[in-house]
């Protein structure tokens, strides 16, 4: 206001965000994120309501986890926060203890996310703040949902995805192997296919280096991870798995059991429900973690054909040209192939089934098309790194497979993940509940459908009961005669077996026909 000189005062007012203690009151209910529950006059007090954030710690230490609130006036009383496995076990808390809560400010990264929904391009700061945002679980899940739909939306351009990739790098563990460390990623959709298993043991032997942090199934019957925990442990330490690679020059174990790329495993469980696959979030999710682990050479298995994900040949060179370009800008040598994922790779769907498998291939006797597509990718590797001169790579692959090299490999693999080496193919415990589904016609075998046998594996038991899943006794191109079987559904139980006999008689995942295509009159 005007003083005798004449001069201005202006009256400014600093808002102090509020701060309680309360009581923990302990819920063992595990949310999947960060939830705290707040009696409503307690909100109040602090001035936040439902969906807000507020910031939880300890008096006596630093540790800080941001929640988002819940309200309650039956399941808290004044003075008190109900707390849930997720975040109790963070900040290593017991019923009764004190804590400080505290009011937080909005997230900046909710303007970008905005921004992005209105489908403008987003800096690499603004991408950095998001995916900080995500892994200090400040986003509640709408604003993450609004996320991914912006991103699917608008999609991300090359600068974008490169900023995006390397944020979550940024954001997590990163592990150096060393020199020679290769990799591979398939994108998935094909049915079997566990390439990765015999890979890893043929370039281990070759002298590479190859930490393998692989997936458990969300909507195939088996994942990388769920098949290698059929033989060994999948889940370790980060120093662990350093010792583990010292040791034996590779692993195979689950990628959720270390801190590569957090914010990945958090946006893709918003993704799932959706059944959104952004192009620029897979390409950031695959080259992140490969970067994590300081991946000099690496392939990527593109699958095309009728059934997988990609069913022609232009999508699938286009995603191969980006995997390349984004490879290029974070320094890793990267080469795709474009595959035939027109069928299932091997003969068994399910964990046990593929293991067994990947087993009989180390011991000489698996499926022809499961060894082939393994020595092939491996050749590209074993090129890429130096371990074959050009055209050489196959006969190297060949050699480590049928000399034994790799079998012996995997056995010291296994064992090092407290697996027992010794074990055989024919001591895989499958089932014990089968039967066999016949053809129902003679003639030739001209289609399996991917998606409808991945279906029967899940129906089955897949991929929580490692024993079920389908065993495929024919391959496309072959000849059958009405009555001869084309496949056994195994399963842990009675009542599964007979859901996915039903749906298999109703589905006719294996087309059969004769030389007419069309009959026309």
């Amino acid at each position: 206001m005007p003083g005798a000189s004449g001069r201005r005062y202006l009256t400014f007012t600093l808002h102090i965000l509020s701060t309680m203690k309360l009581k923990v009151k302990l819920y063992e209910i595990e949310t999947g994120k960060p939830i705290i529950v707040l009696n409503e006059e307690d909100m109040k007090e602090l001035g936040v309501h439902i969906g807000d954030r507020i910031k939880i710690c300890k008096p006596e230490n630093t540790c800080m986890v941001t929640a988002v609130i819940d309200a309650s006036t039956e399941l808290v009383g004044l003075g008190e926060i109900g707390v849930f496995e997720d975040v109790y076990r963070e900040l290593d808390v017991k019923a009764g203890d004190i804590v400080d809560v505290r009011a937080t400010k909005r997230p900046q990264s909710i303007e970008f996310i905005k921004k992005k929904l209105h489908g403008k391009h987003l800096h690499g700061t603004e991408i950095k703040q998001i995916i900080q945002d995500v892994v200090d679980n400040n986003l509640s899940d709408i604003e993450l949902t609004a996320l991914v739909v912006s991103s699917y939306i608008n999609g991300y351009d090359m600068d974008e995805t490169v900023s995006l990739t390397k944020a979550m790098v940024e954001t997590g563990e990163q592990i150096n192997f060393g020199e020679n460390t290769v990799d591979k990623h398939c994108i998935g959709g094909v049915a079997g296919n566990r390439t990765t298993m015999l890979i890893v043991p043929i370039l281990t032997a070759a002298g590479l280096t190859m930490p393998k942090t692989s997936s458990r199934a969300i909507t195939s019957p088996a994942g990388t991870a769920d098949t290698m925990e059929v033989l060994a442990e999948v889940e370790f330490s980060i120093q662990k798995l350093k010792d583990i690679a010292k040791d034996t020059g590779g692993f195979i174990v689950w990628g959720g059991s270390v801190n590569l790329a957090p914010a990945d495993d958090k946006i893709i469980k918003v993704e799932y429900p959706l059944s959104i696959d952004p192009e620029g979030q897979v390409l950031a999710s695959v080259m992140s973690k490969k970067k994590s682990v300081n991946a000099q050479n690496l392939v990527i298995d593109i699958p095309v054909g009728k059934g997988s994900k990609i069913e022609d040949m232009h999508t699938a060179s286009e995603l191969a040209r980006k995997f390349i370009e984004v490879g290029h800008r974070l320094e890793i040598n990267t080469k795709c192939l474009i595959t035939d994922g027109s069928s299932p790779i091997g003969a068994g769907i399910g964990p046990a089934l593929e293991a067994r498998d990947v087993l009989m291939c180390l011991e000489g006797t698996g499926p022809t098309d499961l060894m082939n597509k393994s020595l092939d990718l491996s050749a590209v590797l074993l090129e890429l790194s130096g371990k074959a001169v050009p055209g050489e790579g196959r006969s190297l692959a060949e050699e480590i497979l049928e000399s034994g090299k790799a079998q012996t490999q995997m056995k010291t693999i296994i064992e090092a993940q407290k697996g027992n080496p010794d074990i055989t193919a024919a001591e895989i415990v499958i089932g014990p509940h089968q039967a066999q589904v016949e053809a129902k016609i003679e003639g030739k075998v001209k289609f399996i459908d991917n998606k409808i046998i991945s279906a029967l594996a899940r129906l089955a038991g897949c991929p929580k009961d490692h024993t079920a899943g389908v065993d495929l006794k024919v391959a496309v191109g072959d000849e059958v005669d009405k009555g001869d079987p084309l496949f056994t559904v195994w399963a842990a139980h009675p009542g599964k077996l007979e859901d996915a006999v039903k749906k298999a008689k109703q589905t006719n995942p294996i087309q059969i026909g004769g030389l007419i295509l069309e009959e026309v009159v």
